[in-house]
């Protein structure tokens, strides 16, 4: 089993950006799929942007389509979320998960799909 931790959020202004990490242990990312994803307040957990099994394909909700970018680093085992133009409406607890589904291009974007989760980080964004 994997566990993770998140760390990396903040306060930042508008139009600002943040890098949040994924630190994995146990058995190591690179045999997940791995995904991120936020829950505001009053708000459902919403998935942000995930990358497959063997890292050959991503996926992003279109919220944060060409502001947030995910990589993963398995020689650190540790995956990241960049996220640039932030705005208010980013704001949110930041949750890391790690999928067993073991499809090359597929992209778990479902929470059930997610097997491990991270404590979550929090992101706060100001006008």
């Amino acid at each position: 089993q994997v566990q993770l931790v998140e760390s990396g959020g903040g306060l930042v202004q508008a139009g600002g950006s943040l890098r949040l990490s994924c630190a994995a242990s146990g058995r190591t990312s690179s045999t997940y799929a791995m995904g991120w994803f936020r829950q505001a307040p009053g708000k459902e957990r919403e998935f942000v942007a995930g990358n497959s099994w063997s890292g050959r394909s991503t996926y992003y909700t279109d919220l944060v389509k060409g502001r947030f970018t995910i990589t993963r680093d398995n020689a650190r085992n540790t995956v990241y979320l960049q996220m640039n133009s932030l705005t208010p409406e980013d704001t949110a607890v930041y949750y890391c998960a790690a999928s067993g589904s073991s499809g090359h291009y597929y992209v778990p974007r479902r929470s059930y799909e997610y097997d491990v989760w991270g404590q979550g980080t929090q992101v706060t964004v100001s006008s």
